[in-house]
């Protein structure tokens, strides 16, 4: 359950943070270039949401125990 709110939190702070990402996109029509508008954005803590979202919806997939034998049987036909 833990998981699963995490994942949601992850997925809403990524909406969030895209979300002005995208709308600071504008500032490349009053003549920013790409280089200017990434430190811009790197600057903004509305946009560092995103990464914080993204680092919690890593952290909240299940993993897999690389201990466990899978067996796996094939019928002929």
């Amino acid at each position: 359950m833990t998981r699963f709110f995490f994942f949601l939190v992850g997925f809403g702070f990524t909406l969030i943070g895209s979300i002005y990402i995208i709308i600071y996109l504008n500032l490349t029509t009053i003549g920013y270039n790409f280089l200017e508008y990434v430190k811009f954005i790197i600057r903004r803590p509305e946009c560092l949401v995103f990464i914080i979202g993204i680092i919690l919806i890593v952290l909240s997939l299940p993993r897999e125990e690389k201990d466990e034998l899978h067996i796996r049987y094939f019928s002929k036909l």
